[in-house]
């Protein structure tokens, strides 16, 4: 009853994107066009792909490390999220004897230790435990239970304002009365300096990726890449880089802003349009990203994003030792 499992070449990749876009539950980053801007030579990558009687009933991005001496597969280290795609309408049974056959693979392949990102359940079009039950099931525990933020964007007819809470409704009009403007922007070597400045001051560390980077992946994802800009007489002092994970949600990736322009309450006004151009085309939800850190939680962080109305879900982190 098991499946096949086949390790992924790159004849497949067509197939494979068209898996993950037609997928329940498959994003940006389970695609092989956003895996691809990592230099080759940067992960041992081995993605994995689930048959049974030549139907493909999953698929897996991953890579392979050695953590502590131990081979250990990963899913996947260059992306947010990994975890299993699946195809619509994947029943129990089946979503019991995929994670079946990743287990007998792990142990045929001699892995010490598997670990798994997969998306929170509201990026899937039809929300379900199976997969996760599976892995309970086999063994698996969690490393962590990381609490995202996330808001749903109000439907046609409904206020965007009307989800914030008082002090996000009033920097709102605050910014627009004193002459911020948000547009779409290209500018992306200017919003990466203040980001640098701004990570740099506050927590003394880097951006995850270069500017080069960046650049390369927008140029691999145009379409899912998106900088919004808020400009002060023609001067940006504050940007959001989205990635438009899949048709329902849009990450908030990068959020910076000038500090010298705090003031003017421009990131307020940002996510203020974002929403509304976001539920424009059709997206059921804004993810802000994470307020917690290995569990600890950022406690002013997670109450500026409550303020556009916005609750921590779970994104969890599976891991299994395995033994022989």
């Amino acid at each position: 009853m098991c499946m096949e499992v086949e390790v992924y070449g790159p004849d497949f990749r067509p197939q494979w994107e068209k898996f993950v876009r037609a997928a329940e539950n498959g994003t940006i980053f389970h695609r092989q066009q956003f895996l691809e801007y990592h230099p080759p030579d940067r992960f041992t990558s081995r993605h994995l792909i689930f048959r049974r009687k030549n139907r493909i009933f999953a698929i897996l991005p991953g890579a392979v490390r050695e953590v502590k001496g131990t081979k250990t597969y990963i899913s996947h280290p260059g992306a947010s999220y990994g975890g299993f795609v699946v195809r619509p309408r994947l029943g129990v049974r089946e979503s019991y004897l995929v994670v079946e056959s990743f287990v007998n693979y792990l142990h045929e392949k001699h892995f010490g230790r598997a670990e798994l990102t997969p998306p929170p359940l509201f990026y899937s079009a039809n929300p379900n435990n199976y997969i996760e039950f599976a892995l309970l099931k086999h063994g698996f525990g969690y490393i962590k239970r990381e609490l995202t933020s996330v808001v749903p964007l109000p439907g046609p007819g409904i206020e965007v304002l009307s989800s914030f809470k008082s002090e996000a409704r009033t920097a709102t009009r605050r910014a627009q009365k004193l002459g911020v403007s948000i547009k779409e922007s290209n500018d992306y070597e200017d919003f990466y300096q203040i980001l640098r400045r701004n990570l740099r001051m506050r927590h003394n560390v880097s951006p995850t990726h270069t500017l080069e980077e960046l650049m390369r992946l927008k140029a691999h994802l145009p379409h899912e890449i998106q900088l919004f800009s808020a400009y002060l007489s023609g001067e940006q002092i504050a940007g959001v880089v989205l990635f438009l994970c899949n048709p329902r949600v849009i990450l908030a990736f990068y959020i910076s802003h000038r500090e010298e322009f705090q003031k003017y309450r421009s990131v307020n006004l940002l996510f203020h349009e974002i929403m509304n151009w976001g539920r424009q085309r059709g997206f059921q939800y804004l993810d802000f990203g994470t307020f917690t850190l290995n569990m600890d939680p950022n406690w002013g962080l997670g109450k500026f994003k409550e303020t556009f109305g916005a609750k921590g879900l779970f994104r969890d982190t599976f891991y299994r030792d395995l033994s022989g």
